[in-house]
């Protein structure tokens, strides 16, 4: 769920890569890295969070109007590796950068096709260093006159024919301009924005990102979302072109509206923000049909990607919200931590109960999802400590069964407790006197109740087994699985 960015202006992006980093730190805490282009290639990168990687001597020296940046969250390769940073430039053809969020299924088989078959070197654990080569491999057979555009897209088809899984990746190619694509299932989100020079001659500037968190405070307007399937070019006079070369079920990620994303962000024409209302709203239904006679005294979310479904979820009960668990800001995201040892650790350094508004209360925790079980005991046992009389638990995300290999590090089946426990046994491990979860047809119909979105069905394999890019059977699963795990073993 890595988080990337991509700006072709008039006037240098270090700065404004920047600041568009910190708008997707939410999405990835293990590496950053931004890359500029002003005739050749600037680069910076490393290990750890945006502020502590940068200062501005490295924002002096990224000197350009065009560049990416990219925040990663590891599914692929070593988390402590500064190999697997983004971004990656190669010198042929052309000059190529590139970003991307996003994973492939086909990685390991198809860098050793890349090794024998196309003689390219991969040098990293990355994904997006086998999709470069790829298409660096197509677009450096192509001859070099005629129209670029066209030749872009013979390169990305190349792209779609070899690989499978789901990304998003951001491009600059020197001396021509900036590209853009995503997969033809659409799995990992990539939005546009647009601003215009106020100059004596108007002049149009893009952005490529994840989320279009950062777009009111840098002066782009949303315009839509890059397709499923589609190839944007943006030349380096600001001219953009686009062609949905492969069309194919829009299978969007359902997590991003789960956890992934900020709560401000657009992705698919769907706000976040309302359909984790709508996830309140169809948990606190369920809740009035199960348990008709047991109401709480108080809703609390558990801080931040919780909240604003529990709002909603308190306000169709009738029951009073409340933020009675206090969240220090200045430690991560736990679901994104490499190991589950650091994730526990920092489950007890981040939270912190407020007695006066649980004590001597039934409390409703709501959370958006429960997938190893050992975060939401720890929660469930601060709470009781804390005076609580009951403590029920709702999930707003339905039991996660399966490992995810799109691009989040949703864990081996093992790991997984909804794998192998049922919802009463995981009631028991949590300790919490009523655990709900949210339906899977209720979870879908909050994400796509309203907005002009176009998704044929959200892809959410951890759920529901069904893997879009039809290659995942069990005997690919224990390889994957197995591939993941040497990773960690690697870091």
């Amino acid at each position: 769920m890595c988080g990337i960015i991509g700006i072709t202006s008039h006037r240098p992006v270090a700065t404004e890569l920047y600041d568009g980093l910190m708008h997707l730190q939410t999405r990835g805490q293990d590496a950053a890295g931004i890359l500029t282009y002003n005739g050749q290639f600037h680069l910076k990168k490393g290990s750890g969070l945006v502020r502590d990687i940068f200062d501005q001597n490295n924002i002096t020296r990224l000197k350009g109007t065009m560049g990416l940046g990219h925040t990663r969250y590891s599914t692929n390769g070593s988390a402590f590796d500064p190999e697997n940073a983004q971004p990656f430039f190669i010198s042929s053809p052309y000059g190529i950068a590139m970003v991307h969020n996003g994973n492939l299924t086909n990685y390991h088989e198809l860098k050793q096709e890349l090794a024998q078959k196309d003689r390219y070197h991969c040098n990293s654990q990355s994904d997006l260093e086998v999709i470069m080569n790829v298409f660096a491999a197509k677009l450096h057979s192509l001859p070099e006159k005629g129209d670029f555009f066209a030749s872009i897209c013979k390169a990305v088809s190349a792209v779609y024919d070899r690989t499978s899984g789901g990304y998003s990746v951001i491009g600059v190619i020197a001396d021509k301009g900036m590209i853009a694509f995503r997969d033809p299932h659409g799995i990992r989100p990539l939005v546009i924005g647009k601003r215009t020079t106020q100059e004596i001659i108007p002049q149009d500037e893009y952005i490529f990102s994840s989320e279009n968190t950062m777009y009111y405070p840098l002066g782009f307007e949303l315009i839509g979302d890059v397709a499923p399937g589609e190839v944007v070019f943006v030349d380096m006079h600001g001219n953009m072109q686009r062609k949905r070369i492969k069309k194919d079920l829009f299978t969007p990620d359902i997590f991003e509206y789960v956890y992934l994303a900020r709560p401000d962000a657009i992705i698919n024409n769907v706000s976040v923000y309302r359909a984790r209302l709508r996830m309140g709203q169809n948990l606190a239904k369920q809740w009035k049909k199960k348990y008709p006679d047991v109401l709480p005294d108080v809703v609390i979310p558990v801080p931040f990607t919780s909240t604003t479904a529990a709002l909603s979820m308190a306000r169709e009960l009738g029951v009073r919200y409340t933020e009675g668990i206090y969240k220090n800001q200045f430690i991560g995201r736990t679901f994104i931590m490499p190991g589950q040892a650091l994730r526990r650790r920092s489950v007890m350094h981040k939270l912190s109960p407020q007695r006066f508004e649980i004590e001597d209360k039934d409390v409703l925790l709501v959370d958006d999802s429960i997938v190893r079980g050992t975060t939401s005991r720890e929660i469930v046992q601060m709470v009781r400590h804390a005076g609580a009389r009951k403590v029920y638990f709702a999930s707003t995300c339905p039991p996660v069964k399966f490992p995810d290999f799109y691009g989040i590090d949703i864990p081996t089946r093992e790991e997984l407790i909804a794998a192998h426990k049922t919802v009463d046994e995981i009631k028991t491990f949590i300790d919490s006197d009523i655990l709900l979860y949210q339906e899977i047809d209720d979870l879908v119909e909050a994400v796509t109740r309203k907005g002009e979105h176009h998704i044929d069905r959200p892809s959410m394999p951890y759920l529901d087994g069904w893997y879009v890019t039809g290659d995942v059977d069990l005997e690919k699963m224990d390889q994957l699985e197995l591939e993941r795990e040497q990773g960690r073993v690697c870091g």
